[in-house]
């Protein structure tokens, strides 16, 4: 099982309408994805992000199903915009000592694809976005 989590900040200039879409995209993601099998996007409290999401996803294969959703596409081309910070986080009950690898080799691909969403990237966050095997 992976809990899947962003935690985001929203830029101080960003239009409350487009902030609204972007949570909007966030909330139908977690709908129509096949691969995820709960999720939560809501306010944050107690830390430095306003909203934070948790995507919950049976395994990597339902991980990579997710990262390459057109929802998922969708919510990124409507939020990363929006951003001035981001963080990303994964928990899991899957002890495997290569499964943060697995997952950075997951994100790494989605990525490469899609080049200029990584490029318009806060890239301050130190998450497994950025960690990459070529990409500290």
């Amino acid at each position: 099982m992976i809990y899947h989590g962003n935690r985001i900040k929203i830029r101080d200039d960003a239009d409350p309408g487009l902030v609204a879409q972007a949570l909007d995209a966030l909330r139908e993601q977690g709908r129509v994805i096949p691969a995820v099998t709960a999720f939560i996007v809501g306010r944050e409290y107690g830390g430095d992000f306003d909203w934070g999401a948790v995507f919950v996803l049976e395994d990597l294969d339902g991980y990579w199903e997710y990262l390459n959703h057109p929802a998922h596409a969708r919510s990124e081309r409507l939020g990363i915009p929006l951003m001035a910070r981001f963080e990303a986080y994964d928990i899991t009950d899957d002890d495997s000592p290569d499964f943060a690898a697995r997952v950075a080799a997951l994100q790494k691909r989605h990525y490469e694809a899609d080049p200029d969403l990584l490029a318009a990237m806060p890239s301050d966050t130190g998450t497994s976005v950025h960690r990459t095997p070529d990409r500290p």
